[in-house]
């Protein structure tokens, strides 16, 4: 280390690790923040499509199936809301804003260290009750659709099963074959005589 005029240089690579390694937190709780966005995007666009084609495949089934099925398509929009409602969260703060620079200028190199960390763990703080929620809705919505996936399934195979039973059975008769009477030639049905009958001769 150099020393001017009797004085120490003063370290500051811990300050330094401190503002990186609390910087990467915030950048690594935002990523995660934004693929919950996207796996919530994608549960909600498969409901969306699932629902018409379990509705379609019940189409014309039992009444009681019928009945039941209002349960999974209730856990079905649930799951929708409770996604949607991830996507009306706050964005998570990012530490240190743009508007601080130009009072950082006036500052000195430890000072504005202290300062980004000091931002770092406000924002995390203040991330982790907007995260926290997010992740109870994501958690309690991906339940939700993977019973209503569930009960759904049994309930198409219930309609399935249901469906065969009732089924007609094909029944082939099978009857003989006749042989027929045009078929027979006439001279089967003739009787030919054994004799032969004599003409009167002349005298």
């Amino acid at each position: 280390m150099k020393e001017s005029k009797g004085v120490k240089k003063e370290d500051l690579r811990h300050f330094e690790f401190l503002a990186i390694n609390s910087k990467e937190v915030i950048e690594k709780q935002v990523d995660s923040y934004r693929q919950q966005h996207s796996y919530a995007g994608t549960i909600i666009g498969f409901t969306v499509l699932f629902i018409p084609f379990f509705l379609n495949n019940l189409d014309g089934s039992n009444q009681v199936l019928q009945y039941i099925s209002i349960f999974p398509i209730a856990l079905f929009i649930s799951s929708i809301l409770l996604m949607l409602s991830i996507f009306r969260g706050r964005p998570l703060d990012q530490a240190l804003s743009v508007k601080k620079y130009k009072e950082l200028l006036k500052k000195s190199y430890k000072e504005i260290l202290l300062y980004e960390v000091d931002a770092n763990r406000a924002s995390y703080i203040k991330n982790k009750l907007i995260t926290r929620n997010g992740n109870k809705r994501y958690s309690q919505g991906v339940s939700l659709t993977t019973i209503a996936i569930l009960l759904s399934i049994l309930l198409l195979l219930i309609n399935t099963f249901i469906a065969i039973e009732k089924a007609p059975t094909k029944v082939q008769v099978v009857t003989p074959a006749k042989k027929s009477v045009s078929n027979m030639t006439s001279d089967s049905l003739e009787l030919k005589p054994n004799y032969k009958m004599r003409m009167p001769q002349k005298e």
